[in-house]
């Protein structure tokens, strides 16, 4: 029944971004995602990977994608190893370069999480550039790709046809810290490759990295959907099929801590409500990769009410990801 991942030529690819793979190899992801979805609910085995290993390294904490990534390699036959820089010899000075050479000798692939603004990216690239077996992000300070692979699925599950369909992507209001600006940036840069017309909106300070926004234009333009910024917070929900406002920090703007958190409290208004779900259509689907500030990013009322699809929208990070490794390992 898998016979076609073989068929697909995608083994030993990377995937840093989703700009790395063509909307024919994305298609092909979500497809067999989708097989892998249903033989799980149908509890039919899907070992494709046994005796395969992935080896995950974690510069940041997480829950959904350490879990999503380990159980996955486990109901594909395989094994997941978490691996933390601290217990690592990384702590110690070794390079991106002896990482990827050894660990390419022990095991398939290497997944890595480092989210640090103006470091991940460039760690995870140099580690692909030396290792022989596909290196895969977990997330870092330029794209979360995994996430909006998740998404989208959720997305194409409720509505079936995606072209045509309007995705608000709003900033929220969320304390103590600047979030990562990856997740807003990957759905701006993939939705819109699928024919979904996509408004950002966001504070002036909190916009996002210029020649993401140029690319996600350009993406916009060649698949003839439309893409949008604003500075007013409903936009994003008026006439909108799905709505994903989440928080993130001005990392573009100021890497000054201090005027950062200043920032951040600065626009308490932006968050979801009732309210503001009622400017979208009534079949309007709310989104959140998760954890959400509950009060500050959303209230309990929307999270928890008939529109959130977000548990949906976790599951699916274990079926898109389980096809991911299918198809690259």
């Amino acid at each position: 029944m898998y016979t076609d991942i073989a068929a697909a030529g995608l083994q030993g690819r990377n995937f840093l971004s989703t700009q790395d793979w063509s909307v024919d190899e994305l298609e092909t992801l979500f497809s067999i995602a989708s097989r892998l979805k249903a033989d799980r609910a149908a509890g039919v085995p899907t070992r494709l990977l046994e005796d395969k290993t992935l080896y995950m390294i974690f510069f940041d904490s997480s829950t959904r994608t350490r879990t999503s990534f380990e159980t996955g390699m486990t109901q594909l036959g395989g094994h997941g190893i978490y691996l933390s820089p601290d217990r690592m010899q990384i702590s110690h000075g070794e390079n991106a370069r002896d990482t990827a050479n050894v660990l390419s000798r022990y095991g398939e692939a290497i997944a890595i999480r480092h989210c640090a603004f103006g470091e991940g990216n460039a760690y995870l690239s140099e580690v692909a550039e030396h290792a022989s077996v596909p290196v895969l992000s977990m997330q870092c300070d330029v794209y979360h790709p995994c996430q909006i692979l998740a998404d989208y699925l959720t997305i194409r599950g409720e509505f079936g046809k995606t072209r045509g369909r309007k995705l608000g992507v709003a900033r929220t209001s969320a304390p103590n810290y600047a979030r990562p600006i990856a997740v807003p940036q990957s759905l701006i840069l993939m939705m819109p490759r699928f024919g979904i017309d996509v408004t950002l909106a966001y504070p002036p300070e909190f916009r996002l990295l210029p020649e993401i926004e140029e690319q996600a234009r350009a993406n916009a333009e060649a698949a003839g959907a439309s893409f949008e910024i604003t500075h007013r917070f409903e936009d994003a929900f008026e006439d909108a099929d799905v709505v994903i406002p989440k928080s993130w920090g001005p990392l573009v703007h100021t890497r000054d801590h201090e005027e950062g958190i200043r920032l951040i409290e600065a626009y308490p208004e932006w968050r979801c409500d009732s309210e503001r779900m009622a400017l979208g259509n009534d079949h309007m689907l709310y989104m959140h990769p998760l954890p959400a500030d509950r009060g500050r990013e959303v209230t309990d009322e929307v999270i928890d009410g008939p529109q959130s699809v977000v548990y949906d929208e976790a599951e699916n990070r274990l079926h898109v990801q389980k096809a991911l490794m299918s198809l690259t390992m």
